[in-house]
């Protein structure tokens, strides 16, 4: 069986010079989870039709449509604090918890288009960001949701995580049992009751 080092050095031998690939110090078993994670987010996603977005998900109180916005843009949160360390700078995932809800609301009745366009976007933006944040930033520190402080390291388990049980609170089609066993009985990263918006 092949590696994932041994892997990434033919796939590297394969794509030549001038492609552009994560830093030696970037979390690259993390990095694999979140990217399978996004792949199979995006093909439960494409399960759902467009008037079922708008369904009762598996997060009591959200639409499927609200789980796929809180997936987008926990993304674009992370962006965000990925561009502002390359910059020198320390920020919060969301300016306030009201802020991370009310931009949740949003998306959740955005139309089926621009929702599917949001959520292929920010998983694109997402993983340029990582595999161009230079190695030296994988160990800096910044808040994650929650307010407490984890190294840029954690980003891509953090997120995978969301990508993961995302896929199972869609409700349509995931099933537990697809979830990568490195996960071992973690619980959904989201599931706090005062934390999601009412539909």
């Amino acid at each position: 069986m092949v590696t994932l080092s041994e892997a990434r050095d033919a796939l590297r031998a394969r794509q030549g010079k001038g492609a552009r690939y994560d830093a030696p110090e970037a979390p690259a078993e993390a990095l694999g989870l979140a990217r399978r994670g996004t792949a199979y987010f995006a093909r439960v996603l494409n399960w759902v039709g467009d008037d079922a977005l708008y369904a009762p998900s598996g997060v009591p109180g959200w639409t499927r449509a609200h789980v796929v916005a809180d997936v987008a843009y926990h993304a674009r949160a992370l962006c965000r604090q990925l561009d502002a360390a390359a910059a020198g700078e320390v920020a919060a995932m969301y300016a306030s918890d009201a802020a991370r809800l009310e931009e949740i609301e949003l998306g959740g009745v955005l139309p089926p288009r621009a929702l599917r366009h949001l959520a292929d976007h920010a998983a694109i933006h997402l993983d340029v960001t990582w595999r161009d944040l230079p190695g030296s930033l994988w160990a800096e520190e910044a808040p994650d949701s929650t307010k407490r402080m984890r190294p840029l390291s954690a980003t891509p388990a953090e997120h995978a995580a969301l990508l993961w049980f995302g896929a199972l609170d869609l409700a349509h089609g995931a099933r537990p049992r697809d979830l990568p066993v490195d996960f071992g009985g973690a619980t959904p990263p989201r599931h706090n009751p005062t934390s999601r918006p009412r539909a």
